[in-house]
């Protein structure tokens, strides 16, 4: 496995040198630096998914070709990835493939994984639904589609800030590929494992610089495939609690369902698919980052960017860690599941009405020193018999 984890990491890291060159020479594939939802001034491009895509690909293919295992099922996953990568790709070229087409787009490959992989999404530990969701295979089959558009969409909403996306996706895959190591699940094992360093090469442009970003074929990319991945590790490991992946995915996607939730207890139904600058990490952002406000150095807002992932990482690890650690115990699992949407609600209303508490606002580095300074004569004079 090592061989293929190095060729896996160089492939990503060169590839995605070679992508923001290219993007940069032919000036393609850029984000724009306004907007709800931009906070970034520097020209950077939004291709950060095409040398993950690649580099999974070939780490993929090359490991199953030299260990003569899973080859079939390896080239039908890298089937059913294309629609959702596909259609990112041409989001971020084009800026004319809207949110519809990418749902579709990404429900059609959910759709493919049921035909080819027999990924169906059959239980979700609860006694009732699972009952309906066995009589009812449509049932089955549209819960499977929605799963994989939502999941896909929400990894796609947290892109934007360095290191954010990536590293909870990578956080996510490494739980799975731990839990899968449990089970003895070597084809869901291989790919999480491969996805993890898919995804370090491109972190290492992403973090903290903020060169390249994951973009919508990067995210819809590697949402769909966590989500194929995730029924395919429930369906084929009936010990496997399906509240496992939810748990290890929650952050993005409860971002993603509260985000609706309140514009529409704002505006109505029209305003919850729109874009605002409201999301927790946008908060996190402007109220507890101060660190470098009022910077003229355009390199401080970009590390201004990349500190605010850090508060999130912590988050979204309060649900990663339990996920791995209770992979069997559904009523464990959704108490973690309930434990973290409660602790989300908390700290976003705290954020809102600026009640948080001091340890977690970064100050801006001059009232740092001004505050060491005043305090300096204090402790003189305490030390002084």
């Amino acid at each position: 496995m090592l061989p293929y984890i190095l060729l896996g990491a160089l492939t990503s890291f060169w590839f995605t040198w070679l992508t923001i060159l290219l993007a940069r020479r032919h000036q393609i594939g850029s984000d724009e630096a306004s907007g709800v939802q931009k906070f970034h001034d520097h020209w950077v491009p939004r291709l950060g998914g095409v040398p993950v895509f690649v580099a999974f690909v070939t780490t993929l293919l090359l490991a199953a070709w030299l260990s003569n295992s899973e080859i079939d099922s390896s080239v039908r996953l890298l089937v059913c990835t294309l629609p959702a990568f596909g259609i990112g790709l041409l989001e971020d070229i084009t800026r004319k493939a809207g949110v519809s087409p990418r749902l579709l787009f990404t429900m059609i490959a959910a759709a493919i994984g049921w035909w080819l992989l027999d990924g169906r999404l059959l239980r979700l530990d609860l006694p009732l639904v699972d009952d309906l969701l066995l009589a009812y295979p449509l049932a089955a089959f549209a819960l499977t589609l929605f799963a994989a558009g939502g999941v896909a969409h929400a990894v796609n909403i947290i892109d934007g800030y360095n290191g954010l996306s990536g590293f909870v996706i990578a956080a996510a895959f490494a739980g799975m590929a731990l839990v899968a190591w449990q089970v003895g699940d070597a084809f869901v094992l291989r790919v999480a494992v491969v996805a993890v360093i898919s995804v370090i090469g491109f972190l290492a442009w992403n973090f903290p610089f903020g060169r390249i970003f994951l973009g919508d074929s990067g995210a819809y990319f590697l949402g769909f495939l966590f989500a194929e991945m995730a029924v395919l590790l429930v369906h084929r490991n009936p010990g496997v609690s399906a509240w496992c992946p939810m748990l290890l995915m929650i952050y993005p996607v409860w971002e993603t369902v509260f985000s609706m939730i309140r514009r529409g207890s704002e505006g109505g139904l029209h305003r919850m698919g729109q874009p605002d600058a409201l999301h927790l990490h946008q908060l996190i952002y402007r109220r507890l980052m101060k660190r470098f406000v009022g910077s003229p150095n355009p390199q401080h807002r970009i590390l201004r960017n990349s500190l605010t992932s850090v508060y999130l990482w912590a988050l979204a690890l309060m649900s990663i860690v339990p996920a791995v650690l209770f992979w069997n115990r559904p009523s464990v699992l959704m108490a973690f599941a309930g434990l973290f949407i409660v602790s989300y609600g908390v700290l976003y209303a705290g954020i809102v009405r600026f009640r948080v508490p001091r340890w977690l606002v970064a100050a801006p580095l001059d009232s740092a020193r001004t505050l060491r300074k005043e305090q300096q004569p204090t402790a003189a004079v305490a030390a002084t018999p």
